[in-house]
């Protein structure tokens, strides 16, 4: 710079620490849920109750990942299990991925499936799978951006309730 510049204060960004969810994180975690559930028109059933014994309980069912900005969450990826039992290949679904509004496009989201992977990988999985709603083409390119392989779907995926 010379003397006659005017001096440029540009703002650091702030720090963030990808890491597995602990039981102070389920209000925030509740909430960015919500907060999907939002985007895509879904109702919100989940509960601080119901997040507690399937993230911490005695057999927990799903693993959270979040990106800790220090004040608060900036998103989060939540995991489960697969199996491919002609294959004998364990997987891991990247069943939610969510970044807040305003920290989008910056890193963090590409941060959150890069811990993910290592997870999938220390859990003994070959493969980790994600999927995003037909015209959600934002959510496509990223994954393809990501290196996730585009796979059609075939046939019918049935549900029974067991309640």
């Amino acid at each position: 710079m010379t003397e006659d510049q005017d001096e440029i204060s540009l703002e650091r960004p702030a720090l963030m620490t990808i890491r597995k969810a602990v039981e102070i994180d389920i209000p925030q975690l509740l909430e960015m849920i919500g907060l999907l559930a939002t985007f895509h028109g879904d109702v919100v059933e989940a509960s601080a109750e119901g997040l507690k014994r399937d993230l911490f309980g005695p057999a927990p069912w799903v693993t959270a990942l979040v990106a800790d900005g220090g004040s608060q969450l900036l998103g989060y990826a939540l995991l489960t299990p697969l199996y491919r039992a002609q294959q004998g290949m364990r997987g891991m679904d990247l069943h939610h991925l969510f970044v807040r509004d305003g920290h989008r496009s910056h890193g963090v989201g590409q941060h959150l499936i890069a811990r993910a992977r290592d997870f999938a990988r220390a859990a003994g999985c070959a493969y980790l799978s994600v999927s995003a709603a037909t015209g959600n083409t934002k959510a496509h390119q990223f994954y393809q951006q990501m290196e996730f392989v585009a796979r059609p779907v075939t046939g019918m995926r049935y549900l029974q309730s067991l309640a």
